[in-house]
């Protein structure tokens, strides 16, 4: 999402240390319901498991009332991007589903996205999903001192655009730790050695978007759910990544 101009907040060891604890976490939250994910089951059922799990891990469902989100976990099934709200929808054979969480753990947030098949999927949803999960490790491999935030973004749109999908433009990945969007915005677009310098400290939750079809998108009547606007399905893939010394950590792996 856009964010407003602030200055960006590094991160001292300690906090990474402690964000790598929530990040595990959030990583075995995901895990686990990312396994659950079968036809026949509701993405409520989903939401249900999540939010008991990050409680009994002692930590707090951070989508849950973030600006009035009613849930603890986004479910984004099929041509919905992100920002999907867990229903009583049945998940059918076919679907793909994102499964979007953030939490906070010893006063830090994390946040993590997969996207999953329900049952056999179509060799185009099958490509769609390998597609954008390869572009986010492509990203993460350019978290490291020295680059550009621009750097991360044309990794994940040449690597896209490469297989003859597109890239979402409206909606970024972005800091994060003491607030869920910190500076700066990481969009899945734009050209290298743009945007802010890496350097030591600096925690990005980086997460490509991907559609089927062309990147434009609407937002449902429940004010929450984004779509694409031509239908096509969409992916969704998100870690939390620190860059250090040594380069790229992966928070949530």
């Amino acid at each position: 999402m856009l964010l407003p101009r602030k200055s960006v907040v590094l991160k001292s060891a300690s906090e990474l240390k402690r964000m790598r604890a929530g990040g595990a976490i959030l990583k075995r939250v995901v895990d686990h319901v990312a396994g659950l994910v079968r036809p026949g089951v509701t993405t409520a059922e989903l939401d249900e498991v999540a939010h008991r799990l990050i409680l009994e891990a002692g930590a707090t469902p951070a989508c849950l009332g973030y600006h009035g989100f009613p849930a603890s976990i986004c479910t984004s099934v099929n041509a919905e991007i992100v920002h999907g709200i867990p229903s009583h929808r049945v998940l059918q054979e076919g679907d793909i589903v994102s499964i979007d969480c953030v939490l906070l753990y010893d006063g830090l947030y994390t946040d993590m996205a997969v996207t999953v098949p329900v049952g056999r999927i179509s060799h185009e949803a099958q490509t769609l999903l390998r597609v954008t999960k390869e572009s986010l490790q492509r990203a993460i491999k350019q978290a490291r001192p020295g680059r550009y935030v621009g750097d991360i973004s044309v990794a994940v749109q040449r690597h896209v655009e490469a297989h003859g999908f597109s890239v979402i433009r409206e909606y970024a990945g972005h800091g994060v730790g003491h607030a869920v969007h910190e500076e700066p915005a990481v969009f899945n677009f734009g050209l290298p050695k743009r945007g802010p310098l890496l350097c030591p400290g600096l925690v990005l939750a980086i997460e490509p978007m991907v559609s089927v079809g062309n990147w434009k998108t609407r937002v449902l009547e429940d004010g929450w759910t984004v779509v694409t606007t031509d239908g096509s399905l969409s992916a969704h893939f998100e870690h939390t990544v620190a860059v250090t010394e040594n380069g790229p950590l992966v928070l949530t792996a």
